[in-house]
């Protein structure tokens, strides 16, 4: 079945900012990787040192990230390199996090898969970091780094260092490599209105969660205070895992605390920004605005707008772009420069935007298509955008609800069903292409050769599986319209009642979009040559559609009696 694409984000630091050619020929080699999209290359004069951040499907970012280690491996001499950065390899450090659909414990897999075949394939010392690492003492990287690429010769031969893979021997040329698991980290800077790098600073020692040291006397210029082991003693900031620093920025003439969030899920991009704004305002400043440097998940976008729409006490369940906009709005993130979600959220800059997608038509042509002389798109997928417009009207009952004047404290109430109704909507949505790409999918495999023996067996099976397939996607979409008759009663029955009509118009969608899918899953189940399955399907489909007709009755006797009274 359709399942949500998992998403892992590569950020390899290569010890080489000056030549250009040298990096350009590291970055073609994770171009040419197909599934993998470069999202930027950060090449650092001082530091000689470019940050390099591609994002894709967890084995092509692997892959990806292995040949640009083999590509630096061959280009960059390390025993001529120096550089502002802490450094030990060619290909310093590469850290794989996740971004969409894939648990931290997964991505550790992979991050270990890849330094593996680091060590086996290239014969480069290899240390596993942060949540891919295998002993404690490695999780922190500046512990495998101790030393740098001097320190490696005699690092190497001391047993307590033994790499985790590769071997333990001095390429002089190379170095070493770190490879690691780690969360997003999102850099963020938060717009001051004051020119003052000072009091910039103090906001973000009082949020970062090392704080500030503690001080005798004068709590600026005092003596550091000590414990009896002579350690200084440090009071730390309100914010975990955010580290920050104020600056003045020349280009825009103000100060910023200038923020890295090392874990967008224990300190979010909102509560960064409400925090940094709540201390601000204590010392007599304004926070104006912020921005996002590089790019950002969607789900760190969406958090954000779905918490400042909860503070208004308005409905969550409204498209995606438009909670994109209270984020935006609500931080100041266009202060500085538009902010352009197609090019800063990771999921919208991989969308493949060929215009090739039925749902990317207007209306006018996707009817259109669907009236042409080609046999896609039919009756399976009208089934799936009926079924989408009735979740949509249901959707636009709970929006009209949770915002009616005087029914101010149901607003949660009617936010949660307004949620659910556009869950069914979005999935619904996806539906109307799977179910072209599905028919597509059978006339390509009645297309392979049938030569010989072997190729009629392949073309035998393509042809079943695509059939399966055939039978699933159109059964999906009649659960899924059943189960979004759940909304539209909800709406029907307890909805503004000025929309009720139009929580019934959605009934009658939905019924149609069940009914009709049944009609795509007889057909093709006709095809199947197991029977057993077959039949399961379309008794299944059956009861599917009586339970449909039923809620369907129920749906429409209330809204004739609210209509009529």
């Amino acid at each position: 079945m359709m399942s949500l694409k998992k998403l892992i984000e590569c950020v390899p630091n290569f010890s080489e900012g000056r030549d250009m050619t040298i990096i350009k020929q590291i970055t073609d080699e994770i171009e040419a990787v197909e599934g993998v999209k470069l999202i930027d290359v950060d090449p650092g004069k001082a530091t000689n040192r470019t940050v390099v951040t591609f994002v894709g499907t967890p084995d092509e970012v692997v892959e990806a990230a292995f040949r640009a280690t083999r590509k630096a491996m061959e280009l960059i001499d390390m025993s001529k390199h120096h550089g502002a950065h802490p450094r030990f390899g060619a290909t310093d450090v590469c850290p794989l996090v996740p971004v969409a659909n894939i648990t931290m414990d997964e991505v550790v897999e992979y991050a270990r898969k890849l330094a593996k075949r680091i060590g086996e394939e290239l014969g480069i010392p290899v240390y596993c970091y942060e949540y891919a690492a295998f002993e404690e003492k490695r999780r922190n990287l500046a512990n495998c780094r101790a030393g740098e690429y001097e320190g490696l010769p005699k690092k190497l031969q001391d047993p307590a260092w033994k790499p985790d893979f590769g071997p333990s021997q001095f390429i002089p040329k190379t170095g070493a490599i770190a490879v690691g698991a780690r969360n997003f980290l999102v850099a963020y800077n938060v717009n001051l209105n004051t020119t003052s790098t000072r009091r910039a600073n103090a906001v973000a020692f009082d949020i970062r969660e090392k704080g500030r040291p503690m001080r005798v006397g004068n709590p600026v210029t005092g003596k550091i205070a000590t414990d009896e082991n002579g350690n200084e003693i440090w009071v730390p900031g309100s914010l975990k895992a955010c580290k920050a620093i104020g600056w003045f920025i020349d280009e825009y003439g103000i100060a910023q605390v200038s923020i890295n969030l090392t874990d967008i899920t224990v300190t979010p991009i909102h509560v960064a920004f409400e925090e940094a704004s709540k201390k601000a305002a204590e010392r007599g400043l304004r926070v104006t605005g912020s921005e996002i440097v590089g790019v950002v998940p969607l789900s760190a976008m969406l958090e954000a707008g779905k918490y400042f729409l909860r503070k208004q006490q308005r409905s969550l369940g409204i498209p995606d772009r438009e909670i994109i906009k209270i984020a935006v709005k609500s931080m100041g993130l266009d202060e500085l420069y538009p902010f352009d979600p197609d090019k800063k959220i990771i999921e919208y800059i991989l969308e493949e935007k060929t215009g090739k997608k039925l749902v990317d038509r207007t209306l006018e042509g996707f009817t259109q298509e669907t009236a042409s002389e080609s046999p896609a798109p039919g009756g399976g997928s009208i089934s799936a955008a009926m079924g989408a417009f009735g979740a949509a009207l249901a959707t636009m009952v709970a929006n009209l609800s949770s915002h009616k004047p005087g029914w101010d404290d149901r607003w949660e109430e009617f936010s949660n069903w307004a949620e659910k109704g556009k869950f069914f909507m979005e999935q619904l949505i996806k539906m109307v292409d799977e179910d072209t790409a599905a028919f597509n999918r059978i006339m390509d495999a009645f297309g392979l050769p049938k030569g010989t023996d072997e190729e009629k067996a392949a073309r035998t099976k393509a042809i079943q599986d695509a059939t399966l397939y055939a039978i699933e996607v159109p059964f999906r979409v009649m659960n899924l319209c059943f189960e979004s008759m759940e909304v539209i009663k909800a709406m029907a029955e307890h909805g503004n009642p000025n929309s009720v009509s139009d929580a019934g118009v959605g009934a009658l969608a939905a019924r149609s979009a069940v009914m009709g899918a049944y009609l795509n899953v007889k057909i093709n189940a006709s095809g199947l040559k197991d029977k057993d399955k077959a039949n399961e399907f379309i008794s299944r489909g059956a009861e599917i559609v009586k339970k449909t007709q039923q809620m369907e009755a129920e749906i429409l006797s209330i809204v004739e009696s609210k209509i009529m009274a």
